[in-house]
């Protein structure tokens, strides 16, 4: 999905509030291990919080939204990954903001994950994501995952 520059952005406007909406962008890592993905579960006080998710975090000016993805990665879960491939993008309008989303299939280098920045970490199989609830913006994402992909195997 294209994202227009931020001088064109008038018709991209809130549907609710009519106001351009603060756009956050995100990397996030879909981390496989046999048979089954790697989730967090968001800390209680946080922006949707007590969702479930894939780790990973806000983009900074200065990085690439990979290098974004190992950082976060690191910090959050205290475990090294390498970025293998973008799966999947989204944009998703929520009503205080925007965000755009890049998921990465990501291989695990080193290290156990750890609930460092996050409340919780759970690896869980393809028939199990339904009995978690995530973030409205990642309802696209949990369709293609929910179909048969060799990202499982």
């Amino acid at each position: 999905m294209e994202i227009p520059p931020e001088s064109s952005r008038g018709e991209n406007q809130h549907p609710v509030t009519g106001r351009q909406p603060r756009v956050v962008e995100v990397s996030a890592a879909l981390i496989f291990r046999g048979g089954k993905l790697l989730i967090t579960r968001r800390h209680a006080g946080a922006h949707l919080g007590g969702l479930w998710e894939f780790p990973g975090g806000k983009r900074e000016a200065d990085e690439t939204f990979e290098q974004c993805l190992v950082r976060e990665i690191r910090e959050e879960l205290g475990v090294e990954i390498s970025v293998v491939a973008l799966f999947e993008e989204i944009f998703h309008a929520y009503p205080e903001k925007s965000v755009r989303l890049k998921f990465f299939v990501c291989r695990l280098l080193s290290g156990e994950p750890q609930p460092l920045d996050c409340a919780a970490v759970k690896w869980v199989g393809r028939s199990e994501l339904a009995a978690h609830e995530f973030p409205a913006a990642d309802a696209q994402l949990l369709e293609k995952l929910k179909s048969p992909c060799g990202a499982w195997a």
